[in-house]
């Protein structure tokens, strides 16, 4: 999967999952410019492991592993370029 597929399939997944959230980019601060906590942040990263079959570390479930979505995007990205 290319990386824009990615994080366009990313974006479908955060509207699926926070759909109170409008309008999202991928540079904005997480919890600055949306106000994600981490239950949402593990609410994510559950539906993300389901719908690109990759496994999230322990370490990766905390909410301070991703500043901004891109960031959490490239972390599927790369997950999926390991398989």
């Amino acid at each position: 999967m290319e990386r824009d597929e990615v994080r366009k399939a990313v974006l479908e997944l955060i509207g699926d999952v926070m759909p109170e959230l409008e309008e999202v980019t991928f540079d904005k601060n997480i919890v600055s410019e949306y106000g994600v906590s981490s239950v949402s942040i593990i609410k994510l990263i559950v539906e993300a492991e389901k719908k690109f079959e990759v496994s999230f570390s322990d370490y990766e479930l905390a909410l301070d592993s991703y500043d901004t979505f891109g960031d959490f995007a490239e972390v599927i990205y790369e997950k999926l370029e390991e398989e």
